[in-house]
């Protein structure tokens, strides 16, 4: 059963030339494995799983499994169609990974009963553990605790949310509404140390594709009850946090990672390569949080 706590890194889909650089991706997940990480969240928003064509998202998380060494890999697979989800639900359900990662339908804001009915469906289409994603700063609307606790109450293998409304009280709601087995991760870097402080067990986080020791370091030190320990690490990652969202994600995160040598610092079209300006401040952000290229 897919142990759902600590960091979970959502990594990015490195390119070279416009084509999903494969031998780059083995590397990231080399990477994060040596790094003490939880998981692999592939083929999500940070891995730009919008953009990739449907033979090209498979094969990167053929790709992540493989090199995973047995580090669980919960891949996103929604999309704003419920019957195109489904499909993909199935689809990847057959590639050896340990669960999967749903995002509210993006664009088409639907109501509440739709998602309830969107999220029916996928859950079931599989057997494995499902994480909901609630993201309002992307899909245009907010998954309400209700919706989550209801949907919990009905299919056993949704064990958990990625929550990235930005409201602590929306994490505390659905905790103080959900029983022993489900599980709310941070979907906001930022703000992974507060909403541990109400309950949540970690975190599926961008940071962590440059500084994976680091942001599972804080996780574990707060589970283990070390919450100054956790409070130091947060402090020393925040500005680093900072500069990787002073554009669109991925953009920034895909430049540091390039830092770090370990892809190319290219998004896919409509996103466009970090500014010089902001990449100063990356640059400096990173040295300042002691994150430097790795041999």
């Amino acid at each position: 059963m897919l142990k759902l706590t600590g960091c979970f890194t959502a990594i990015v889909t490195p390119f070279r030339n416009g084509r999903v650089d494969h031998a780059a991706l083995k590397k990231i997940v080399r990477f994060q494995a040596q790094n003490g990480v939880s998981g692999l969240v592939p083929c999500g928003s940070t891995g730009e799983a919008a953009t990739l064509a449907p033979e090209e998202y498979l094969a990167v998380i053929k790709t992540v499994v493989a090199a995973a060494g047995g580090l669980p890999v919960v891949p996103g697979v929604g999309t704003n169609s419920t019957a195109r989800s489904v499909e993909m639900v199935k689809k990847v359900s057959a590639l050896g990974v340990d669960g999967l990662l749903a995002i509210v339908p993006y664009y088409n804001k639907p109501t509440q009963v739709g998602m309830t009915a969107h999220f029916s469906e996928m859950a079931l289409a599989t057997r494995l553990p499902v994480i909901l994603y609630n993201i309002p700063g992307r899909t245009g609307v907010n998954m309400l605790p209700a919706t989550v606790l209801g949907l919990r109450r009905k299919f056993s293998n949704i064990i958990g949310i990625k929550e990235a409304s930005g409201s602590l009280d929306q994490v505390s709601e659905l905790l103080n509404g959900s029983d022993g087995g489900f599980t709310v991760m941070s979907g906001d870097d930022s703000l992974t140390l507060p909403m541990m402080s109400v309950g949540a067990r970690g975190v599926i986080s961008v940071v962590s594709n440059v500084a994976p020791a680091e942001a599972s370091r804080m996780c574990g030190l707060f589970l283990d009850g070390d919450t100054a320990g956790a409070a130091c690490v947060h402090h020393g990652l925040f500005p680093l946090i900072r500069a990787l969202f002073a554009e669109t994600n991925p953009i920034p995160v895909k430049y540091a990672a390039s830092l770090l040598g370990l892809c190319l610092p290219e998004p896919r079209l409509p996103l466009t390569p970090l500014t010089m300006k902001n990449r100063a401040v990356l640059k400096k952000a990173l040295a300042a949080a002691g994150i430097h290229k790795r041999r």
